[in-house]
């Protein structure tokens, strides 16, 4: 399966202005803002419609903190997923963008692999984006934090998770408009990874405390998602692309 072009929404969306080092709300940033050194972390300001926070971009992308811009992340995802990141990206914050209350809640993970600034290294990076701030129900401010994974090992499907107060209305938002591309839930995997060991549907919904149809509506897309006809060649492909 191959991926069907999408839209540039995220990158019409957000702007390539790095940080203003010497501005005040940087400066709180980095006094106030937790910071590991095997980390990067940034904060984009949509009401700003720029980079207000950046740190630690050098040693994981290559990048000053003063040259990183969020246009550039998103660039800078590798050809294999570079299409579903913007759409998976684009989605979630379009889902987030219809909620009112507990916005500082909801997040989503990627594990995703970008290019350094040398064009030639790809880097496999565990990532997560959050709700920072928010001002009359809208979102203002995304916290995105990246950490480098050496040992994840990349197929053609993205693995990501959604988090937040409707976390299955999160995920299943983003499993019907990405139906047709090559991502996985963690919801989904979970109970493909039982299924791998030779459970039953029903004990499968047992096991995680569902019914029998949930983990028919978890299992059985996958196999037009991944275009597999069986659950032995689903269980195989996984194995290929390092889901299980």
């Amino acid at each position: 399966m191959t991926l069907k072009p999408k839209g540039n929404y995220i990158k019409n969306y957000v702007s390539d202005t790095p940080i203003d080092v010497n501005s005040d709300t940087y400066k709180t940033y980095f006094d106030t803002i937790p910071y590991y050194e095997d980390e990067a972390v940034y904060i984009y300001s949509f009401k700003e419609n720029k980079m207000v926070y950046a740190r630690g971009w050098e040693k994981v992308l290559g990048f000053k903190d003063t040259e990183i811009t969020l246009l550039k992340i998103v660039s800078l995802t590798s050809t294999n997923y570079h299409e579903l990141y913007n759409e998976l990206t684009c989605k979630a914050v379009k889902f987030i963008n219809t909620k009112k209350e507990r916005l500082k809640e909801y997040s989503f993970t990627l594990e995703i692999e970008k290019i350094h600034k040398d064009g030639k290294r790809k880097i496999p990076i565990f990532t997560r984006i959050g709700v920072f701030k928010t001002e009359n129900g809208k979102v203002t401010e995304v916290l995105g934090r990246s950490q480098v994974m050496k040992n994840l090992k990349y197929g053609k499907v993205i693995q990501f998770e959604a988090f937040g107060p409707d976390k299955s209305e999160f995920e299943d938002s983003l499993c019907k408009e990405l139906f047709e591309d090559l991502s996985i839930t963690n919801k989904e995997k979970e109970a493909l990874k039982l299924a791998a060991k030779g459970m039953a549907f029903k004990e499968i919904g047992l096991s995680l405390g569902v019914s029998q149809s949930a983990i028919e509506k978890r299992i059985l897309p996958l196999y037009k998602r991944f275009n597999v006809r069986s659950l032995p060649h689903l269980i195989s492909f996984s194995h290929e692309n390092h889901i299980l």
